[in-house]
């Protein structure tokens, strides 16, 4: 006999966690068979961190289907670079149930609302979408053409017809929506986004500003005279457009130590803070110094007379780089660096604007972006923007 609620099960977890407020997207938990949007073959991380595919009949998977998980659904662009079949970078997942819930919640969608997905996925926030305001309010756009028309499979086989497009999110079919929802993290807000949203409407998006410093915040924008503005209202741990990933590899691919044109100097900040990781500076420090890496190596055991003493790299993909050397008990700090940007004073101007404002934390920032993809961060409000030229 077919439930009158196939999606009883996730909801009972997610009600006794609290974690669904809005009865309309409590009703369209309920209504919507989450374990019919995962595919055959999902992925479990191994212990040496690739990840392997275990078919979705195994015991574990069948356990992940009822709890509070993500599941990843697809690795490497669908091209698994591991031996035995096995994948390295996670590329599309079913996202964690109360994180759905809560972005949704946070668009404070109302009946008859037109609403833009970014990243259709699987299709499952796509069905809750579709369940709340009606598949002829609901347009979602997905790169990946296989994972495109798997999802439009599983959506027409539970009655669901969204508009479904496949291509770049971040050029999507033109608005205006009242509502636009990413289930992408991105560096930096696409201005097409901006415009793509009424007078009034919500953009909801994971932000990930330094991607390798702090996992995605979650944004809640309102657009209006050509730009949104809003605030971060909490973790949102997506994974990044694929225009926005860093590449998979080493500090010393970027970092030449040898170069003859390297300068060395002195400076006065401590190297140590690009690892400080208080989370409304990893927000600034990501957002003020884009592209920067870092390595950070202790110099000695904790017994050895160097013990608290370190070598800090910090590098970007164009051929700028910088390491300096740390020692107690502080004072001008050596370095070397080379190339097009100054690394140290982009970090120091940054450090010190942070440090200027109150060093406020997450629930403090927020962001505005222009229509032409200006974005200017703020702290309380957007009469406060942090100023971080070196």
């Amino acid at each position: 006999m077919t439930s009158r609620y196939p999606g009883a099960p996730i909801a009972r977890v997610l009600t006794a966690k609290g974690a669904i407020q809005d009865p309309a997207w409590h009703r369209a938990v309920l209504a919507v068979p989450r374990d019919r949007f995962v595919p055959e073959v999902v992925w479990a991380q191994d212990d040496d961190g690739w990840y392997t595919p275990i078919p979705v009949t195994d015991p574990d998977p069948q356990r992940w289907l009822t709890e509070d998980v993500s599941i990843v659904t697809q690795v490497d662009d669908g091209h698994p670079t591991g031996t035995d079949g096995r994948g390295f970078t996670p590329s599309s997942s079913i996202s964690q149930p109360s994180l759905v819930v809560g972005m949704l919640e946070a668009m404070g969608a109302r009946d008859g609302d037109t609403v833009l997905e970014i990243g259709t996925g699987t299709g499952y926030n796509t069905a809750l979408l579709c369940e709340r305001l009606g598949d002829e309010n609901v347009t979602t756009i997905e790169i990946d053409p296989d994972v495109a028309e798997a999802a439009r499979a599983r959506l027409h086989q539970l009655g669901y017809k969204p508009r479904l497009v496949v291509g770049d999110g971040a050029h999507p079919p033109e608005g205006p929506y009242d509502r636009l929802i990413a289930t992408v993290a991105v560096t930096r807000i696409p201005p097409a986004w901006v415009r793509a949203v009424a007078p009034g409407g919500m953009v909801v998006v994971p932000w990930a500003p330094g991607a390798g410093f702090a996992e995605s915040v979650l944004l809640r924008l309102e657009g209006g005279d050509g730009q949104a503005a809003g605030r971060i209202v909490g973790d949102a741990a997506f994974m990044l457009a694929r225009s926005d990933r860093p590449p998979v590899d080493e500090w010393r691919t970027w970092v030449d130590e040898d170069d003859p044109d390297a300068t060395s100097e002195f400076i006065a900040l401590n190297p140590r803070v690009v690892a400080d990781r208080n989370p409304g500076w990893s927000v600034v420090l990501g957002w003020a110094v884009p592209g920067l890496g870092y390595a950070s190596y202790e110099a000695a055991p904790d017994n050895h007379p160097a013990a608290g003493e370190a070598t800090i790299y910090v590098f970007d993909r164009d051929r700028s780089w910088a390491v300096a050397e740390y020692k107690l008990p502080g004072g001008m700090y050596e370095t070397r660096r080379a190339g097009p940007r100054d690394l140290w004073a982009e970090i120091t101007a940054a450090r010190g604007a942070w440090c200027q404002a109150g060093r406020p934390g997450r629930d403090r920032l927020g962001l505005t972006v222009t229509a032409t993809g200006e974005h200017t961060l703020w702290v309380d409000t957007p009469a406060h923007p942090l100023a971080c030229t070196p």
